[in-house]
């Protein structure tokens, strides 16, 4: 009994590796397999752009951290984001202001644009003050 409980487990772990692909048959080539995936669609944002005024900056790049819920409860979110050098190299705060505050906020990984001028955070940081905000629509599934 033991036996056969080995033998069916043993085939069943073989069948759960098998290609269920047939083999060619005799004088065929073997099927190939394509050399180039097709590559997914790539992400895209509309750029924001800053009117001319001084100290304004303009960025785009990826979610790295969203902050809702701000502490001092004046409604405004914060991105911060992988593009840019106004927080530090390659980083950049977003101030999103209530009237400018998206309904659905972006997760992290998704492409942002913002463009406004640079003011000093909270924190000592510097930050854009976004006028101009751009996110990646979200994958329809």
């Amino acid at each position: 009994m033991l036996r056969r409980a080995v033998v069916v487990l043993a085939l069943g772990f073989a069948a759960c590796g098998s290609d269920p692909t047939p083999p060619p048959a005799p004088g065929e080539p073997a099927p190939r397999a394509s050399a180039t995936p097709s590559p997914a669609p790539r992400a895209h944002v509309r750029h924001a752009r800053c009117d001319g005024s001084d100290g304004c900056a303009a960025v785009t790049g990826r979610v790295l951290y969203v902050e809702a819920v701000d502490p001092d409860g004046d409604g405004d979110a914060h991105y911060v984001i992988a593009g840019g050098d106004v927080t530090a190299p390659g980083v950049s705060v977003i101030d999103v202001a209530r009237d400018l505050r998206p309904r659905r906020l972006p997760h992290a990984g998704e492409l942002v644009s913002a463009a406004g001028p640079v003011f000093t955070g909270s924190y000592g940081q510097q930050q854009i003050e976004a006028v101009e905000l751009h996110h990646q629509r979200p994958r329809q599934r």
